[in-house]
């Protein structure tokens, strides 16, 4: 077994015992491996421990990456994780499938028309991405602009609005940790039931919150992505976006 493969592992089981504990099935949560830094050779050690979510921030070394390794395409789900520019939206829209960091309905309306431009039978699958904790660093709208912000991606014809996304401040408080990924669940919650019945709701399912250091909070309070790198790949090397 290489050590990418037990670090799998050990994370699935942390997935596991949280769901648990939050009395929710573990199935209901999907691990997403981060795999931006980190080279070709390390997802493909992670595709043959049976992990297929990957998650990338950086657009052109995911690119380089989703294209290395076209042998396995048909079998994987390329999330895109990381703040995007206007002039990214083509290269995200051509080669993920779902993207969590939309913060823009500019940006969502170029990701829309340049999916429906390449023919595509699935629609690109969208997260609103929320600062929770309305740091001046973080991507992300306020709470409070999430409802306006999704009713308008919502109509978009190319995407499928799935849910929030949220990355609070770092802390290791399990009384903050709390607070945080409360206060997006209540949110989501608040979306979800007034919306219920709208078109372009009907998937408004997903809350991608959690990771390495907090991820037994956010599944306490209903994630259902934790995007997890450290804790699978090891500890990376900064680099530039």
């Amino acid at each position: 077994m290489t050590l990418i493969a037990a670090h799998l592992d050990q994370v699935r089981r942390r997935v596991h015992d949280a769901a648990l504990a939050a009395q929710r099935n573990p199935n209901s949560i999907t691990l997403m491996a981060v795999s931006k830094t980190f080279p070709a050779k390390d997802i493909e050690q992670a595709i043959a421990a049976g992990q297929t979510v990957f998650g990338e921030n950086y657009v052109q070394e995911a690119v380089e990456k989703i294209q290395t390794l076209a042998a396995f395409r048909s079998e994987l789900e390329w999330h895109f994780i990381g703040p995007l520019q206007s002039n990214k939206t083509k290269d995200v829209a051509s080669y993920f499938d779902w993207v969590h960091s939309i913060d823009r309905l500019r940006i969502a309306e170029r990701l829309s028309n340049q999916r429906g431009a390449l023919s595509l039978a699935k629609k690109l699958q969208v997260c609103v991405q929320v600062n929770v904790s309305n740091e001046d660093s973080k991507s992300g709208i306020p709470l409070e602009e999430a409802d306006t912000l999704c009713t308008a991606i919502a109509q978009l014809p190319h995407l499928t609005l799935r849910g929030l996304m949220a990355i609070p401040e770092p802390t290791s408080d399990p009384a903050s940790q709390a607070k945080a990924f409360g206060a997006v669940e209540d949110c989501f919650k608040s979306i979800q039931a007034k919306y219920s019945q709208v078109a372009g709701f009907q998937e408004f399912n997903t809350l991608s919150m959690g990771m390495s250091d907090d991820m037994e909070a956010a599944i306490a309070h209903g994630s259902t992505i934790v995007r997890v790198g450290t804790a699978i790949f090891g500890k990376r090397d900064k680099i530039s976006a």
